[in-house]
């Protein structure tokens, strides 16, 4: 090479400007060393998620759940993050629900947790109800056991929520009342298309006053029938029974039960006598000639019968008395023909005896119940056999007829420790922190790790 040639490239390298080597490399690596922190992050957080939350595939059959659908002998109260009815896995038909009070059956400021359990296993769920929910009186089970209807409180428009077990999804139902404050489920029908509701009405704006309606609503069809209005302190509604087919159906209010079919039209009505109360949502007899009536002893209470149609006294029913409980409610009856029953034995702070007149209501308030516990009372037995108890505090309790009218009773063993939704934020929270700690500390971790690199390649 010329000297002139030399002279002339050194002239041409001269112009070119320098390429910052070190500060390309050193930002490369920073860009670097944040994506594989942001991808790791990302994976951990995919990690713990994919270990708190529930698989996304239904594991249920509902049409299976039916068949071997069983009576759980005890039931405890839900786990700390339990999770929702309409979280996945689906649940599928419920055996029971319950509600009661106390912290595990509260949530907010005093809201009722609804706890549902699963037809053939103790898998929990829980809705959130409003307060002093009591279940199978204000929250009501389907009789296959896949729908639980409660009271939404949806301002400016009452409504009444129903939760499919096997799918998951809610839906919010109207009925067609006007000017409504409340509207609680009281019924489902034995197909599962129908519900009764009640509503309570202000009879004026100021609200110094309140009617109760009665109406069957059939949220598929959005057709809905107004059966009977009252006072409130008449107590519309007090029990109400579908009879086997669906096409009939008993209520009381007051001392008076009314017969009408599923269009509204009157067929009877008759007074009951001091003593006696429509049984409960069981009442009717499979060939619907008579209605089934709980009658109240000096101590103890016992199912007696009444023509549908006049009222007439038919007699007592030879099955156990059960005695030391507030009241009793007939579920239905099971296929070796024993009455299962709900009692509600007393509260610590209940006033007083309850071998006086007092209305249902006031039997079955929280304040007056201590637990419940499921009887079956066989024809002919000398004691009823209780078939499943409850914590203290659980003071309400709905059982599907599927699970009535089958009379399979099985071990349960009630889940303890936390549930799953507790395991996801306690497991997303911290992951959470950490990532933005490193988003906000990214330019700092950036240049620590530049130089824990330069450290080692240099040693």
């Amino acid at each position: 090479m010329t000297a002139r040639l030399r002279e002339s490239l050194h002239g041409a390298a001269g112009d070119v400007p320098a390429y910052p080597v070190y500060e390309r490399a050193l930002a490369t690596a920073r860009r670097s060393r944040r994506r594989t922190g942001f991808a790791i992050a990302a994976v951990l957080v995919l990690v713990a998620l994919a270990g708190a939350v529930p698989p996304l595939v239904d594991t249920v059959a509902p049409a299976a759940a039916g068949a071997d659908a069983a009576l759980p002998d005890r039931v405890g109260v839900p786990p700390l993050g339990s999770l929702h009815a309409t979280d996945r896995p689906r649940l599928g038909p419920a055996s029971v629900i319950f509600t009661g009070q106390g912290h595990e059956l509260e949530y907010g400021m005093g809201g009722s947790l609804i706890t549902v359990v699963g037809a053939r296993d103790d898998r929990y769920r829980i809705i959130r109800g409003g307060v002093e929910v009591r279940a199978g009186v204000d929250a009501v089970l389907s009789a296959n056991g896949r729908q639980v209807a409660v009271s939404a409180d949806i301002s400016p428009h009452p409504a009444v929520r129903i939760v499919d077990l096997a799918t998951g999804r809610s839906r919010d139902v109207g009925s067609g009342v006007a000017g409504t404050d409340l509207v609680e489920p009281v019924a489902w029908s034995p197909d599962g298309r129908a519900l009764v509701v009640r509503d309570t009405v202000p009879v004026d704006p100021e609200r110094t006053g309140h009617r109760h309606v009665l109406s069957i609503v059939w949220p598929d069809d959005d057709r809905r029938t107004r059966l009977a209005e009252a006072d409130t302190d008449e107590g519309l509604g007090s029990a109400v029974a579908f009879a086997a087919h669906g096409e009939r159906l008993a209520f009381q209010t007051g001392r008076t039960v009314t017969v009408a079919d599923v269009e509204g039209r009157r067929l009877s009505s008759f007074t009951l006598a001091a003593d006696a109360e429509l049984a409960g949502k069981g009442a009717w007899s499979a060939d619907g000639r008579t209605l089934t009536v709980t009658r109240r002893g000096i101590d103890s209470w016992s199912l007696g019968r009444v023509d549908a149609v006049t009222g007439r006294d038919l007699g007592l029913i030879n099955t156990p008395a059960v005695s030391g409980v507030t009241a009793i409610r007939l579920l239905g009856w099971a296929a070796d023909g024993s009455a299962r029953v709900v009692a509600y034995q007393p509260g610590p702070h209940a006033p007083g005896a309850f071998n006086s007149p007092i209305d249902m209501d006031q039997r079955l308030a929280y304040i007056n119940v201590g637990t419940v516990r499921v009887l079956a009372l066989a024809p002919g037995a000398g004691a009823p056999t209780t078939l499943l108890v409850a914590p203290d505090d659980v003071v309400s309790i709905d059982v599907s007829d599927t699970v009535v009218h089958g009379g399979r009773t099985r071990e349960a063993h009630p889940p303890g420790g936390v549930g799953p939704r507790f395991w996801f934020w306690t497991s997303f929270i911290p992951l959470l922190l950490a990532a933005i700690v490193a988003y906000r500390c990214r330019k700092g971790l950036a240049l620590w790790l530049d130089d824990r690199r330069v450290r080692r390649s240099r040693g």
